[in-house]
């Protein structure tokens, strides 16, 4: 069944753009709070986006002006624009869903298993 199920994931060169998605099962979409995390090898998992259920956002400065989060009701799907990408947005995309807009990725009552984003120079 799905809970989260991210997509939208390839690989591209530094400047170019990609958007992904995150399907939620309808009783998960209804949560307060949805956003985009991402893990690089090697690194700790950070925030990049959270949407709240009015529609308020929150983006990390790293990405800031280049990604936009957004979320279609009709459809149960979360989204993050990603423009003007970067080497240093390599890494493995995470949707989340819970009852607080935190950035902490424990705090989330739903996570998915991640799209690979791959940034070339």
């Amino acid at each position: 069944q799905v809970q989260l199920l991210e997509s939208g994931g390839g690989s591209v060169q530094a400047g170019g753009s990609l958007r992904l998605s995150c399907v939620a099962s309808a009783y998960i979409y209804g949560s307060r709070c949805m956003g985009w995390f991402r893990q690089a090898p090697q690194k700790e998992r950070e925030r990049v986006a959270v949407i709240g259920s009015d529609g308020s956002t929150s983006y990390a400065e790293a990405v800031k002006g280049r990604f936009t989060i957004s979320k279609d009701n009709a459809k149960n799907t979360l989204y993050l624009q990603m423009n003007s990408l970067k080497p240093e947005d390599t890494a493995m995309y995470y949707c989340a869903a819970g009852s607080f807009c935190s950035w902490s990725w424990s705090i989330y009552n739903y996570r998915g298993q991640g799209t690979q984003v791959t940034v070339s120079s």
